[in-house]
């Protein structure tokens, strides 16, 4: 695949997780959260094995690899779809989108203090930058007082998918990331699924009841389209380009965020949402190293020539 078509492929996945968000919103706001987000899950993730299943990349875990993934599991689905699904009854989706974008900076954090990455002096910028952006978005102009329940769930799940992201690269060089992602989602839908059974006796019975065509394709596109192929294509482009190269895509995902919420749930972005969504896409440039492993790899080629 030539490296333009790949990123054709990226700017489209950045637009339906951006838009994933408005999606979220509506379903969480419509159903039960916990309950709703356990079907969504498992609905792509039974999605992402079907696709592998067809193209033949489905195999049992080893042991080690399991291990992994099932705490991998705990954190990137259980915990952070659980603080997503409440956050976002909440919170707005502007809010939910910017403030999910600063998952880079903190997977950079975490890897700083946990698996020796250095902290460059371009790096502690980016990092300053990220959150003085959520700090604007969080604080919506105000004091701390105007920081709501919503928003710090958000900022809650997204330290829990930085957690996971630090588990998964202990174990990333021996399974697909396709293949991971797809047992991650199983196994950690159950556990939701199991939570919302406890949590909201009546989760299944509001599903049907509550239930029209619309919402129906809303959260197909959601599981289906946004979360099991889109997930798929980003892993497939990481492998095409590199993470360096992709993950800067990931900045497109709050701007569609904010679109979506605008156009479909008539949320009004204010002059401190696109202030943060400024800092936050320019902290995470600067702060997940992006930039210099780019720059490094120009140098090694031209040194190679």
């Amino acid at each position: 695949m030539k490296p333009y078509r790949t990123y054709v492929i990226l700017f489209f996945v950045m637009i339906a997780w951006g838009l994933n968000v408005t999606a979220t919103k509506i379903l969480v706001t419509n159903f039960l959260p916990i309950t709703i987000t356990g079907i969504r899950v498992l609905t792509a993730g039974l999605t992402v094995f079907l696709l592998l299943f067809l193209i033949k990349k489905v195999r049992w875990l080893t042991r080690k690899e399991f291990r992994y993934v099932f705490i991998a599991s705990l954190f990137n689905v259980v915990a952070h779809h659980y603080y997503l699904s409440i956050g976002l009854t909440g919170t707005t989706a502007t809010n939910g989108g910017l403030i999910m974008g600063m998952s880079p900076l903190l997977t950079t954090i975490l890897a700083i203090l946990f698996i020796g990455t250095p902290l460059t002096w371009l790096r502690t910028v980016g990092l300053f930058l990220g959150f003085t952006g959520v700090t604007f978005i969080v604080l919506e102009g105000s004091d701390v007082a105007g920081i709501s329940f919503g928003d710090a769930y958000i900022l809650l799940s997204v330290i829990t998918q930085a957690v996971s992201f630090i588990l998964i690269k202990r174990v990333a060089h021996t399974l697909d990331p396709r293949l991971m992602t797809g047992y991650m989602m199983v196994i950690g839908s159950l556990f939701l699924i199991v939570i919302g059974l406890i949590e909201e006796p009546t989760g299944f019975s509001g599903v049907l009841s509550n239930s029209t065509i619309s919402l129906w394709l809303i959260f197909f596109a959601s599981a289906c389209m946004a979360t099991a192929v889109g997930h798929m294509l980003y892993n497939e482009a990481m492998g095409k380009i590199g993470a360096s190269e992709a993950s800067i895509f990931i900045n497109l995902n709050p701007f569609f965020a904010l679109v979506g919420a605008s156009l479909f749930l008539n949320e009004k972005i204010l002059f401190q949402h696109v202030l943060g969504f400024f800092l936050i896409i320019t902290g995470v440039l600067l702060g997940s190293g992006a930039i210099d492993e780019m720059r490094n790899r120009k140098l090694r080629k031209k040194e190679a020539a």
